[in-house]
């Protein structure tokens, strides 16, 4: 079944390749007959993780340089699907594992969403992760520079409703989680 408000498109092309993402030119006709260029970011699916320890009044965060916003920001582990794995939850796990060093009992899907699917395909997974516990030093990509740490997860939502936290993923996790 066609929509009337699909764009058509005509030609695509990838314009520029880096490590972490691509940028995507397609010629597009828009519903009106109009034919017009449109760039946007391809990424590789992401996972998210809410870690909580044990006990759940406590998670863990991580504290990160963001080169594009000249500071250090404080938000969730996260990071790219590896191209050989299919198993969403693994993902998490492996990325909860390398960016903070601690492991998890459990791991629960909580939400799948596009966060800016105005200029990305960027699709995030978020997990809940219950019974994290420290369990090897970090493992980080060599362009990553991260700090860990706790904090009482009362005092995280405090952080997001305040806008302390300017994370995206961290603010969309906790809002959503505090949904369910």
């Amino acid at each position: 079944m066609s929509d009337d408000l699909a764009w058509e498109t005509l030609d695509s092309g990838i314009d520029y390749r880096c490590p972490g993402f691509d940028v995507r030119r397609a010629d597009v006709r828009l519903p009106d007959g109009t034919e017009t260029d449109y760039h946007h970011v391809e990424e590789v699916e992401t996972v998210v993780v809410l870690p909580f320890r044990p006990g759940g009044d406590e998670v863990v965060l991580i504290e990160e340089w963001r080169q594009a916003v000249d500071r250090v920001n404080r938000g969730l582990p996260a990071g790219g699907v590896e191209p050989d794995e299919d198993d969403l939850e693994a993902a998490a796990r492996r990325e909860l594992r390398e960016e903070t060093g601690y492991t998890a009992d459990t791991m629960s899907h909580l939400c799948t969403t596009e966060p800016v699917n105005g200029i990305a395909n960027s699709t995030h997974h978020t997990f809940v992760a219950r019974g994290c516990e420290p369990a090897s030093g970090q493992d980080l990509d060599d362009d990553e520079s991260i700090r860990t740490l706790t904090v009482d997860y009362d005092d995280l939502v405090d952080a997001v409703r305040d806008g302390e936290i300017r994370d995206g993923r961290a603010t969309l996790a906790v809002s959503r989680y505090e949904l369910d």
